[in-house]
């Protein structure tokens, strides 16, 4: 089977980002003799066409499409996100064509459900894992990222793209919640970000480090505290099993697709109440759950799954516009 795979989102940052990465080195590993994955987004000549993200699905794919759909988040708060251009909107018009949506989350599959013509039966869900290098890490590795960004012996931590203001994402508040221990952010960041140092008195230090490398990320991890992850809505929570992948407990808000990932492995508090969220990240504890038992393998075997299932499904000719 041939199947092309749009890897042109790999050096996002955030979650999307890592997902496409660890999804395709996956699928290179469990493939059969006979498979062949293509890095393109022009499906020419393949069976299969995989759009990891919503920025590549193809409305005339001319090949089964399977989209990745990891929220309809600017769908369900259309005030707060404005992609509702045209070119936004020839994507939604993507995934209701694709003859498969893959979802990280039941969550996820709800709401596409709920706000897009995908009936269920063109859904499939497969969850994320975290990479191979989230693991806990020996203390010299602790120490040199200490020293690399200035951090102190305890911390709080979060893990998101800081590029541009998430609504969802909470940083801003998080940031001026009070707590005892200094907060660390970690990833890209613009200014606006590195402004919340100045602007936020929570009572303890705000510490940005910017964007850092994985083995840089897994041992901020194992430094932390805890991971407070202050979303109020997500569609898989992708720090929160890092975080227990590197033995670092997890506090979150309650919210469908974290309480379904987690499972009782993480403190889970109101969404409308951030202070209990920091108090609840003061409070954890070690050892820390286990992550849950999947692993990016699982993933890919579940997805060349769906390739194989919709490779003889042809596509359905859009109607022709009267004229």
């Amino acid at each position: 089977m041939r199947v092309a795979f749009d890897t042109r989102g790999a050096g996002d940052p955030r979650g999307i980002g890592r997902y496409i990465r660890c999804l395709h080195e996956a699928l290179l590993a469990t493939a059969q003799d006979d498979d062949v994955v293509v890095e393109t987004h022009r499906p020419r000549r393949v069976d299969v066409f995989h759009s990891p993200w919503i920025d590549g699905a193809n409305v005339r794919a001319g090949v089964p499409q399977v989209v990745t759909l990891h929220d309809v988040v600017p769908l369900k708060r259309r005030s707060e996100y404005l992609r509702t251009g045209m070119r936004f909107r020839l994507r939604y018009l993507a995934v209701e064509r694709a003859q498969r949506v893959i979802c990280p989350t039941a969550a996820v599959a709800h709401d596409v459900v709920e706000r897009l013509d995908v009936p269920l039966e063109r859904i499939s869900v497969i969850g994320e894992a975290p990479a191979p290098a989230m693991r806990p890490r020996p203390a010299d590795e602790v120490a040199a990222v200490r020293e690399r960004y200035g951090l102190p012996d305890e911390f709080l931590v979060w893990v998101g793209g800081m590029e541009r203001p998430d609504p969802r994402k909470r940083v801003a508040e998080l940031a001026a919640t009070p707590r005892e221990l200094p907060l660390v952010l970690v990833g890209p960041a613009r200014e606006w970000a590195h402004a919340l140092c100045d602007s936020t008195d929570a009572g303890a230090p705000l510490i940005l480090t910017g964007h850092v490398s994985d083995d840089e990320l897994a041992a901020i991890y194992t430094a932390a505290h805890a991971l407070v992850f202050a979303s109020d809505d997500e569609g898989f929570g992708l720090p929160t099993v890092e975080a227990l992948a590197c033995g670092t407990p997890v506090a979150a808000c309650d919210v469908p697709a974290l309480r379904e990932v987690l499972d009782g492995r993480a403190t889970l508090v109101p969404v409308d109440d951030l202070p209990a969220l920091v108090a609840a990240a003061h409070a954890a504890a070690r050892p820390a759950p286990a992550p849950p038992a999947w692993s990016w393998e699982d993933a890919a075997r579940a997805t060349w799954a769906v390739y194989r299932e919709i490779a003889e499904v042809r596509p359905a000719r859009p109607p022709r516009r009267p004229r």
